[in-house]
């Protein structure tokens, strides 16, 4: 089964499309695997549904009008994952030494099940043992108590709901700290950078009303098959209307490629497939700059060239009315003359909207075009042609994943996409706009309540007011700060709420050695994870309720609340019976620290833990604006669209406008170290069987991988430019100068549809590979999908 490591793993290319059969069986598969066949079935029916919760894997939106099933082979396999009868329990942790739990297999760890009670580790046994919460609470307080609060980190990974992150946020900040590192800072922090400099929005613009109204859309560096399939349907419903759809990616995936709808009976019966890109260009590892500058090049030179022929498109006469003051005559001379306006380019909306257009163009014209192909990997002729596809389209949708924000020039990257989309006004009309596609379920909602180091982007003077307080005002640590800060010894304590940290962040061996330095450790989780077998001297596991479980409390159930890829916030009801009665919600756990960390703090805990809807009466009472009218709305048919000011053409900027933003070079400096000529650049990637750091199975059924994970995919030229052999046993080591030697050994070649000069691996096996000090320097996203690496004979494959 999927679940399992092959000694002889099977190797060969996936015909079938994306959806299918395929998807049917896996979900069949994994359902039956954790043992939940027929109650799955019947949670599965109130995913992402009125009334229903909310998926607690990615963020796509919930639409006002669901599907009859609203999941998706991912969504289906996070769902079996947390209502799994499976329970790593009191028995689990008393025959486990930590120890031994190390050299576990990351998908085996969260395979033992649900965590059932509070645990603290034991220094004799080297075992977790159970505790009681309130003894929990109060050694946890008494340790925060005695540390000074800059050094301390409160991170949040992207899973907690809107209530429990605002609640935690201001714990943090009532104790004293500003260091709330999330898992944004390690994948859209470039947007949330980039996108406040370019339109004055820290979150895309896109409704999925534009789905049903663009004319193309640009789809860019994202896997939509595997990260986030329920998109698919806009997609492929897109594709029906005619729209063009041009894909932008390093590798051939094929939910970019092919999709038949699971819920289409004639498809599946039929085998009728929709194609989905109707142009695909294979971009190179951090080519992303040159590419979209080809594309901006191609569109301002068409522009250039008509405007310079000069020739006009109708008789003079005939641009001018006759009787001004008759309307018919003013109307049909206007006609005539609006085809002297039409250009390449949007000028009336660059004029009226934007600043930085002639900077921006000259250097667009200044790029030679044979410097934007050695870089993006495209041809001239692939860039004019994407260029005429975006001229010919009256709106076009852009859409964008990790593999843009993820680089060195991540924030430069995210504004290339932003200066593409002002060429044609394509900002804040039907059909035209930006779309950030996020990655964990509440990973953008938990930012929009405070989730964050910087504090010019939290309420702090309201939240004085409100709890009679003074906030920090010292900026804290992101994640990447977060990580210089421990490795310094300059953390005492760090408390996780949710998330699998150590997987997840660059610097693998060197950041477990420091790790074990630190004063206090303590992780709130559903399931066990490595983040919780390398700790701190003393160490808590605090198990929490599921986002799918009935949260009962003194009112009754409760619902909370999340913020969709699209910015619209959703309600969620929990649907099953908790997995132990000892569980404890993300709220109340929040609720017992803080009231044995700051028991002064003017916070009413204990009547926000007996009713959510008093913590979204607060969050409401802190940003009226975004939050209006909370409680009334949480269950709106389509979410709560968060205002966004920019989606009006409202340009909340310095300079009140949207602004091109032109980088100062093509791809990003970097020191390689004994010379260019055998380097490969490492993007890092996500199998099918996979979310985030957690690890399902091993098949990665789109590109024809089962029974492993040890694989690197390569470009047939560069197997045979390197002597190497399908099959063959390599390692990677990275090819930075200076530093640590960083390797990865033993894995599989596979050849693959990727460019000449790219490779790709999974994360978080290649994680070791990448420098903490490799990340975008505004947003300090680490580099995950672009990294300098040599590719040489090992002497073995390594085992899973």
């Amino acid at each position: 089964m999927a679940g399992e490591p092959k000694t002889d793993p099977k190797i060969r290319p996936y015909t079938g499309p994306a959806g299918g059969w395929g998807s049917a069986r896996s979900v069949g598969e994994i359902l039956v695997r954790e043992h939940v066949a027929a109650r799955g079935s019947v949670v599965l029916a109130e995913q992402n549904k009125p009334e229903g919760y909310m998926c607690v894997s990615c963020a796509w939106a919930k639409p006002a009008k669901p599907h009859p099933l609203e999941f998706c082979e991912n969504g289906a396999k996070a769902t079996a994952w947390e209502i799994t009868p499976r329970r790593a329990d009191r028995a689990f942790f008393d025959k486990h030494t930590l120890t031994e739990l190390l050299d576990w297999r990351d998908h085996d760890l969260e395979e033992q099940g649900r965590l059932t009670h509070p645990m603290r580790w034991d220094p004799a046994t080297d075992k977790y043992v159970p505790v009681a919460w309130e003894e929990a609470f109060e050694e946890i307080g008494r340790e925060l108590r005695a540390a000074a609060p800059e050094k301390v980190e409160f991170y949040a990974s992207g899973r907690a709901s809107i209530e429990t992150a605002y609640m935690y946020q201001l714990f943090a900040r009532i104790y004293g700290s500003n260091n709330l590192p999330d898992c944004s800072n390690m994948c859209h922090e470039s947007t949330s950078v980039a996108l406040p400099e370019s339109i004055g929005a820290s979150v895309g613009t896109a409704n999925l009303s534009d789905f049903e109204q663009t004319d193309c859309i640009f789809y860019i560096a994202q896997n939509v098959g595997t990260s986030s399939p329920r998109l698919l349907h806009q997609l492929q419903e897109a594709v029906d209307r005619g729209v063009k759809i041009v894909s932008i990616n390093p590798l051939r995936e094929r939910g970019l490629e092919r999709f038949i709808n699971p819920q289409a009976p004639d498809e599946m019966l039929t085998g009728k497939e929709t194609r989905i890109s109707s142009e695909y260009y294979q971009v190179r590892s951090g080519g992303d700059i040159a590419a979209l500058f080809g594309i901006c090049k191609a569109l301002i030179e068409a522009d250039d060239a008509l405007k310079a022929s000069g020739a006009s498109k109708v008789a003079a006469g005939d641009a001018v009315p006759d009787d001004p003051t008759n309307a018919a005559e003013v109307a049909f001379a206007a006609s005539m003359a609006a085809a002297d306006k039409k250009h390449v380019l949007d000028h009336d909306f660059i004029k009226e909207h934007t600043a930085g257009f002639e900077e921006f163009a000259a250097a667009a014209r200044g790029h030679e075009w044979s410097e934007l192909e050695r870089v993006s990997g495209l041809t001239r002729a692939e860039m004019e042609q994407a260029a005429q596809t975006y001229a010919n389209a009256k709106t076009v949708l852009i859409c964008y994943g990790m593999g843009v924000t993820q680089h060195v020039m991540g924030v430069q990257n995210v504004h290339m996409i932003a200066n593409l989309a002002l060429l044609r006004g394509n900002v804040g009309k039907p059909g035209g706009n930006i779309c950030s596609i996020r990655g964990h379920s509440n990973v953008q909602g938990q930012r929009t309540v405070g989730i964050t180091e910087k504090p010019g982007l939290a309420p702090l003077d309201k939240l004085s007011e409100l709890y009679h307080f003074e906030p920090p005002r010292w900026t804290g640590h992101s994640t990447v700060e977060a990580c210089e800060a421990i490795l310094k010894g300059e953390v005492t304590a760090f408390i996780s709420l949710g998330g699998n940290f150590i997987r997840a962040i660059p610097e693998t061996e060197a950041m477990e050695e420091a790790w074990r330095r630190l004063r206090l450790t303590v992780n709130i989780a559903t399931k066990l994870n490595r983040s919780h077998l390398v700790h701190g001297e003393i160490a808590y596991l605090l198990p929490c309720l599921g986002r799918i479980e009935v949260d009962e409390q003194a009112s009754g159930p409760q619902a909370v609340s999340i913020e969709s890829s699209v910015a619209h916030f959703h309600g969620s009801r929990g649907k099953v019976k908790p997995a132990s009665d000892e569980l404890l919600s993300e709220p109340a756990i929040v609720a017992g620290l803080a009231k044995a960390t700051v028991p002064d703090a003017k916070v009413p805990w204990d009547e926000w833990v007996g009713d959510y809807g008093t913590v979204r009466d607060a969050i409401e009472t802190t940003y009226p604006e975004t939050f209006k009218d909370f409680n009334k709305r949480l269950f709106e048919p389509g979410g709560i669209p968060r205002p966004v000011p920019a989606r009006e053409r409202k340009w909340v900027t310095p300079n009140g406008k949207a602004n091109f933003l032109t980088p100062e070079r093509l791809e990003p400096e970097l020191k390689i170290s004994g010379g260019n000529a055998d380097v490969l650049t490492l993007t890092s990637l996500r199998s099918n069987d996979q979310f985030n750091t957690t690890v399902y199975g091993y098949s990665d059924r789109f590109r024809g991988v089962e029974g492993t994970r040890h694989v690197v995919f390569m470009n047939p030229l560069d197997i045979e430019r390197l002597g190497l052999n399908n099959g063959d046993a390599v390692d990677l080591t990275t090819a930075l100068d200076g530093g640590a030697r960083r390797s990865v050994q033993g894995l599989r070649v596979v050849p693959y549809s990727i460019p000449p000069g790219s490779c790709g691996a999974y994360y978080p096996e290649t994680n070791p590979l990448f420098p903490l000090d490799h990340h975008d320097p505004k947003s300090k996203t680490p580099a995950y999908k672009a990294l300098p690496v040599r590719v040489t004979r090992a002497e073995a494959l390594a085992s899973d």
